[in-house]
């Protein structure tokens, strides 16, 4: 970074000016503290980012260690710390949400798992069990890839239910292309669980996709 007038060093901008006055490309730079050879950590970060499928910044929660290794410049060590300050960065968000999170409101439960779940490259259904003062007692994924009937079984679905002593329960799965739009799937799997959880006492509150900052709420919609 010697090269670079002390007044446009990352590191010395955010003592004079803070954090926030850091464009994303500079707290990149200073969370990766050092460059390559013949390269320093600004032009590192630049080249980093230039390459994340085109939306910058967002494009870390998409890139796995074997991927990051492939860029020029990047090992081991900061391979790790790039992985890292993406899994940090989702942990915050939804630390954020926490206090405030309310299950009986699609919104809040919408917001608290945004940032876990819209990065995901293949759908994921969680099942999200409630108490009877609809408080959160426990959540698990229940199936990885295409959401089916096939995949998703009620059986195993209430087994985890059942031991957590829940009365209600909500599911909650991504759409990797960012739309919300239910598919057919979506529909049939919803309905299969609704009247597997009417006939155990186990009432299915909501289901939620999650796509790219939007969610749709099958209660909301009034699909349930």
């Amino acid at each position: 970074m010697k090269q670079i007038p002390e007044r446009e060093r990352p590191y010395e901008k955010c003592e004079r000016e803070g954090a926030a006055a850091l464009s994303d490309t500079e707290l990149l730079a200073v969370l990766l503290r050092s460059g390559t050879k013949g390269e320093n950590a600004l032009t590192l970060s630049q080249r980093i980012l230039s390459g994340s499928e085109g939306i910058g910044i967002l494009g870390l929660h998409q890139f796995r260690l074997n991927r990051l290794r492939k860029i020029r410049g990047i090992g081991r060590v900061k391979s790790i710390q790039l992985s890292c300050i993406a899994e940090l960065a989702k942990r915050l968000s939804k630390a954020s949400y926490s206090e405030g999170v309310s299950f009986d409101k699609p919104a809040s439960i919408a917001g608290y798992y945004m940032e876990e779940m819209r990065h995901k490259r293949q759908e994921v259904m969680k099942l999200l069990m409630l108490n009877a003062k609809s408080r959160l007692v426990g959540e698990t994924d229940i199936s990885k890839g295409t959401v089916n009937a096939s995949v998703v079984t009620p059986r195993e679905l209430f087994i985890e239910a059942l031991e957590k002593n829940a009365v209600f329960i909500i599911l909650l799965h991504n759409h990797p292309s960012g739309e919300v739009t239910p598919s057919r799937e979506d529909l049939l799997v919803t309905e299969r669980i609704k009247k597997a959880g009417a006939l155990i006492g186990i009432d299915l509150l909501d289901h939620i996709i999650i796509g790219n900052n939007r969610y749709l709420s099958f209660c909301e919609q009034k699909l349930l």
